[in-house]
């Protein structure tokens, strides 16, 4: 049966590739305002403290178990251990490790988690070239770019359709910063980005389970080794991102050319990215800080968890088909359940990586709160809000709305709660007083003559 070839796209596409590599190539470094650069120094802290948390979690020793039967030379280092692997192995396991927790940084038009794949690549290559500080901070900032534009340009349609955003833009964008930190021309630049194009990472199908973090590591290996490929002369499409077969086209019915061209090199997109308060699925924080809301009420009140019939919530649908695991088996599992998440507010008031341990899911009295939750579906509540009632069994409603939760851009966490939250996750592996240094290393990254201070000191004296 003779079948028809003809797909509907777009011929006269701008050249995406080619503009975005200009860009890459040619912008000046550190060309843009204070608050971008302090933005990206927030973006990169936030990350490696993800990174480091995670670092002997269970997913993180497979991985490095994996990595190992290939014999890596010693090139650079896994954050938070004292292994040495090649540069691409590298990459991966901290793009792994520094999504595995679920805590890491959100560019919430498009739900990218952008530092895993773009920081995790920059690193590995920093530390193996001996590149500076400052030009790790640009490649961070012009490698973001990249992912988050792309990912504008394909939003929602490209989420829906069930690919993992943050690992098929992010190979783009570690690619772009990659090239940078390489210094490649513009035309190297370009095929970089064309040999990414071939290896969008990642399926919201793999959401709950370690392969789900896999996806920003692997987009990071992928992007790192698309710059090395290019840099040692290998080709690619020069249309590969926009051709009616190209990446974009090809994953996406949905490509908006002007979210990538408007106020390019003017206006960047780490500017709008946010830190996750809780190490969840984003869309559950509203519920999250709603229910902290009220425990901090019932505090007061002398109200127990025991004291609660039912607890009402009404959430955008997207909420509940990204986290709507109602028995959750595992942590991994719990960071998709909105139920847990309600759970965990109500009971600690808080949802860090503690709250979201195996013992604490399966703990008999978070099992039987958390059955309490009754979730609606109301669209005219917007994703990032929710709305919930906790009904008392002595008849009394208390209800708290959250329009924009902790962690958001219009109520962002402050440099002391980002300090807060990397205390947090260090502290166990790294020390206190070791963490405090890699604090301060981090804060001056952009004016250090090379990334080894942030290696050093992120690397466990023994253990």
């Amino acid at each position: 049966m003779a079948r028809n070839t003809q797909v509907a796209a777009d011929h006269n596409a701008p050249p995406i590739t080619q503009i975005l590599a200009q860009f890459v190539a040619t912008h000046p470094s550190r060309g843009w305002s204070d608050a971008v650069d302090h933005e990206a120094h927030r973006t990169f802290m936030n990350w490696l403290g993800c990174a480091v948390g995670a670092a002997h979690h269970e997913a993180a020793d497979a991985a490095l178990a994996a990595v190992k039967l290939l014999q890596p030379a010693a090139q650079a280092s896994v954050l938070g251990r004292t292994e040495k692997v090649d540069m691409g192995s590298a990459a991966l396991l901290n793009g792994i490790t520094s999504h595995t927790f679920d805590f890491d940084d959100t560019h919430l038009k498009t739900i990218i988690h952008p530092a895993g794949p773009v920081a995790s690549a920059v690193l590995a290559l920093a530390e193996h070239t001996g590149s500076s500080g400052r030009e790790v901070i640009d490649a961070l900032v012009l490698g973001i770019d990249v992912s988050c534009r792309v990912g504008n340009a394909m939003y929602p349609e490209h989420y829906d359709r069930g690919w993992h955003i943050t690992g098929s833009t992010g190979t783009l964008g570690a690619a772009a910063a990659c090239a940078r930190l390489l210094k490649l021309d513009v035309q190297k630049t370009a095929m970089a980005l064309g040999i990414a194009a071939s290896q969008p990472v990642g399926m919201r199908e793999q959401f709950g389970t370690m392969t789900k973090p896999f996806h920003p590591g692997g987009a990071a290996r992928a992007g790192l080794m698309s710059a090395l490929l290019a840099s040692q002369g290998f080709t690619a499409s020069p249309k590969a991102l926009e051709a009616p077969r190209g990446m974009m086209q090809t994953v996406s019915t949905r490509n908006d050319w002007n979210e990538i061209t408007h106020e390019l090199g003017q206006r960047f997109e780490i500017s709008f990215n946010s830190y996750k308060p809780f190490a969840c699925g984003i869309v559950i924080h509203p519920s999250i800080d709603a229910c902290a809301q009220l425990r901090e009420r019932f505090s007061r009140e002398g109200v127990t968890a025991e004291q609660i019939e039912r607890v009402e919530l009404k959430v955008h649908s997207l909420v509940l088909e990204l986290t709507g695991k109602k028995e959750p088996a595992d942590g991994l599992q719990a960071k998709f359940s909105v139920y847990h998440g309600c759970a965990a507010g109500l009971t600690f008031g808080r949802a860090a990586e503690d709250e979201f341990s195996d013992e604490i899911v399966n703990r008999a009295d978070m099992v039987a709160l958390r059955r309490k939750v009754v979730a609606t579906v109301d669209d005219s509540i917007d994703e990032a809000s929710a709305d919930v009632t906790a009904v008392l069994k002595d008849g009394r409603r208390v209800h708290v709305f959250v329009e924009h939760a902790i962690g958001s851009l219009q109520n962002p966490m402050t440099d002391t709660l980002l300090e807060a939250k990397f205390q947090d996750l260090s502290d166990p592996i790294l020390g206190a007083g070791r963490t405090s240094e890699l604090i301060n290393a981090c804060w001056a990254l952009g004016a250090a003559a090379s990334v080894g201070a942030v290696i050093a000191l992120a690397t466990p004296e023994s253990r």
